[in-house]
């Protein structure tokens, strides 16, 4: 420990990690803070890579802070461009290339990594879209009127058909499953949403698979899907899904299972180890009577965002060290719709208390044995986080009913 204070060691240039080092200088931590990153960008912002980066006519800007900001203003010790290769907790080490990093806390924020299409290794306009330099070549593709098969009807895919097709390119979905996102939000509303690709004009195709790449010259040139057809391809993104980046963690001691194990606090079982963002399974205490016991690993902005600031402030203060707990909060843009969800998704009802599903504008709700804990909303903006407040109160079913009832009537009346 130096005299200003613990040392905080951030592994992951990621929302997570950014927030965690804004947290520990606003809470008044004087001592060094270490922020490591695989890639070679400043921390940046990954929602707007499949929405308005590939959306708008201007780039968009990414990048939350300046780097002179980082390293001046908040005295962050930037080490980007090499991921971290290990953790040795008996000296509290972090290894980096050939660099060893000492910490006194530390908080794993490496969030997850997009799975590849199997057989596509070295094909030109085979890509995934995670990163900024993924989102350049989409971008890129997309402008020079690509046309574009989407592996994965799920929300990230989603967002890049919407964007060719706002391109006036032809997009195929393939999803290898009979009903798209029924992980993410149900089969009944994932059917609600697939219509939106049939509006729009994108050729959705379920319950079919990929056989393989086509290529000539190192270059995509279509997708042969298991049913015998080929798709005609210039640009091929694998929205297949990601998995959390915990490699580097072998032999550790950390307990890794669907991304790093931790605590209501976000503490793993090593001391002076925590986990944030997408990388972290913790335990919400919001939903510990669900089936997982509250263990839940989300990939979403506000709870990265969240969980940062609050495993810096435990890695920094352990004895007073505060749970987090939250109701899930993601949303996607598609065509000119923005869909809203809350909660989880796992229910035993789903339904529909404002709108309807034909007019593509609607409100549905999600039970769990007696109580809220979902809500799903297409382009009802205003409607969602009241539902979330009502999620988090553990509100029962009736009263969520009555709830949306005296919201439908108000708005009759406003109307």
């Amino acid at each position: 420990m130096t005299p200003q204070g613990p040392r905080l060691v951030i592994v992951g240039a990621s929302l997570a990690g950014l927030r965690a080092a804004e947290a520990a200088r606003d809470a008044g931590h004087e001592g060094p803070v270490t922020l490591v990153g695989a890639e070679s960008h400043l921390p940046y912002d990954r929602p707007p890579l499949s929405k308005a980066y590939l959306d708008e006519a201007a780039e968009p800007a990414v990048h939350f802070r300046e780097e002179r900001h980082l390293r001046d203003a908040l005295g962050i010790d930037l080490v980007l461009g090499e991921p971290a290769s290990g953790l040795e907790p008996d000296t509290r080490e972090v290894l980096v290339g050939a660099r060893r990093i000492p910490y006194d806390g530390l908080v794993i924020a490496t969030g997850a990594r997009a799975r590849l299409l199997p057989g596509a290794e070295g094909a030109t306009g085979v890509q995934a879209l995670r990163t900024l330099d993924d989102a350049i070549a989409v971008r890129a593709a997309l402008d020079a009127g690509a046309r574009t098969v989407v592996i994965g009807a799920g929300f990230i895919g989603s967002e890049v058909a919407s964007a060719a097709r706002k391109r006036g390119l032809p997009v195929t979905i393939v999803e290898a499953q009979g009903t798209p996102l029924v992980r993410a939000i149900g089969s009944e509303m994932g059917t609600a949403l697939s219509a939106l690709h049939a509006a729009h004009g994108t050729d959705l195709r379920c319950g079919v698979g990929v056989a393989g790449v086509e290529s000539a010259d190192g270059r995509v040139t279509g997708v042969r899907l298991t049913d015998g057809t080929t798709v005609p391809a210039d640009l091929v993104v694998a929205g297949i899904g990601a998995d959390p980046a915990t490699g580097w963690l072998e032999g550790s001691g950390v307990e890794v299972d669907n991304g790093v194990v931790a605590d209501e606090t976000l503490a793993t079982a090593l001391p002076g180890v925590y986990a944030a963002g997408d990388v972290v399974r913790w335990r919400n205490p919001l939903f510990d009577d669900g089936p997982a016991g509250g263990l839940m690993r989300i990939e979403h902005w506000t709870s990265a965002a969240e969980q940062g600031a609050v495993a810096a402030r435990n890695a920094l203060l352990p004895a007073a060290a505060a749970p987090y707990q939250t109701v899930p909060y993601f949303w996607s843009d598609w065509y000119s719709s923005r869909i809203q969800f809350v909660g989880v998704p796992a229910a035993d009802e789903v339904t529909v208390v404002s709108g309807s599903v034909d007019e593509q504008k609607f409100v549905a709700l999600y039970r769990t044995g007696d109580r809220l804990t979902g809500a799903l909303t297409l382009d009802r903006r205003a409607d969602v986080m009241k539902y979330r407040a009502q999620i988090a109160k553990r509100t029962t079913w009736d009263d969520a009913l009555a709830f949306a009832e005296k919201r439908n009537a108000a708005a009759a009346v406003s109307s």
